[in-house]
């Protein structure tokens, strides 16, 4: 829950941004890649306007989740799913912009706490915020106050507080959405949020699963696979994969055989299901209902579940930017490295 975060006085500064494949970084190459997209000119993989943007995946069986590296990504059991149209990448900036620009919606971080659900807040606790990932000197502990902070006026439009900026960055991730915002933004397509299941089968991309997208080997440190964290978190991200500690532009990493991009890292994406420790028992593509999302670690907290991993995800801290690999989410609010992509499934196709 947004505003339930802990967080410490002394916090170090967000990290800069490396150059692409490891290359040293110069403030003059910062400041190009950050405003340098990966796929310009990518067409558009639908053929009707309903798909532009798509991959179509034809549906079938799958072993989803895997002998658990950690308790919630087990048991791994046979899943189907249908035929689906997703997302070649994530939702960017300027995807969500035509969305605000057309309906006016006003996102979960840009309104003002309910105190009447939050009658243990009060004044300015209850602005309107976002949750940032600020990195700390201290090494990584079970404390994610350490590196994390509640910042006023963090929202879609200024993702690292209210004097950050997307201008400029319409190829990125959306992010600071919550789940609402997120579902609402599918909706207004005519789509949805891919279900757990959907999105790790579209992930595998259609082989035998696999530690990671791209196979079993780890993430390479000449030719990075994914923008992840790559160093000791969360001080210290070598920005050896192009960008260190923050989102890359969409499409910069090789995608993979579906032809989706960043199924690995980069940003969190929202799914549909609600989050339990464990894949749901009764096997539905669908997810758990609402009646028991449960997080151990929050319980008095619904929440969904996240999948993908994200630029902070690092193989000795997180190391869930595998397709097996899931979290909860934060359903009330959203964060600097969540964003999601959208489905459209097939009516009668299997």
């Amino acid at each position: 829950m947004r505003r339930l975060v802990k967080v410490l006085a002394a916090m170090t500064p967000l990290l800069g941004l490396a150059a692409c494949h490891g290359k040293p970084a110069t403030p003059a190459d910062q400041a190009a890649l950050d405003h340098k997209p990966c796929l310009v000119g990518l067409p558009s993989a639908g053929h009707a306007p309903a798909t532009n943007g798509m991959v179509l995946v034809k549906g079938g069986a799958f072993e989803m989740g895997a002998k658990p590296m950690r308790q919630e990504e087990g048991p791994p059991r046979v899943t189907k799913v249908g035929t689906f149209w997703i997302d070649r990448t994530e939702v960017t900036n300027a995807n969500f912009a035509r969305f605000v620009a057309a309906t006016g919606y006003v996102t979960l971080a840009e309104r003002p706490l309910d105190p009447k659900a939050y009658p243990q807040l009060s004044g300015d606790a209850l602005k309107p915020s976002g949750i940032v990932f600020v990195g700390s000197a201290n090494p990584a502990k079970s404390d994610p106050g350490q590196w994390w902070r509640v910042i006023q006026g963090a929202d879609w439009r200024h993702p690292q507080g209210p004097r950050s900026s997307i201008a400029g960055k319409d190829a990125w991730p959306v992010v600071q959405v919550g789940w609402a915002d997120a579902m609402a933004y599918a909706q207004w397509l005519g789509r949805d949020l891919p279900t757990e299941a959907e999105w790790e089968y579209a992930a595998q991309g259609g082989k035998p699963a696999t530690r990671f997208i791209w196979g079993d080997e780890p993430i390479s440190q000449t030719r990075p696979q994914a923008n992840v964290w790559e160093g000791v978190f969360p001080g210290y991200d070598s920005g050896a994969d192009g960008y260190k500690a923050r989102a890359a532009p969409v499409g910069c990493y090789a995608p993979n055989r579906f032809g989706l991009y960043d199924m690995a890292g980069n940003v969190w994406e929202w799914a549909r299901d609600w989050y339990r420790p464990n894949l749901d028992p009764a096997g539905s593509p669908e997810g758990p209902r609402e009646t028991v999302a449960f997080d151990p670690g929050d319980p008095g907290a619904r929440k969904h579940v996240i999948k993908g991993g994200s630029f902070l995800c690092s193989p000795d801290y997180c190391y869930r930017y595998r397709p097996a690999a899931r979290e909860p989410g934060p359903t009330d609010t959203g964060e600097n490295h969540i964003g999601f992509r959208t489905v459209l499934r097939v009516a009668g196709a299997t």
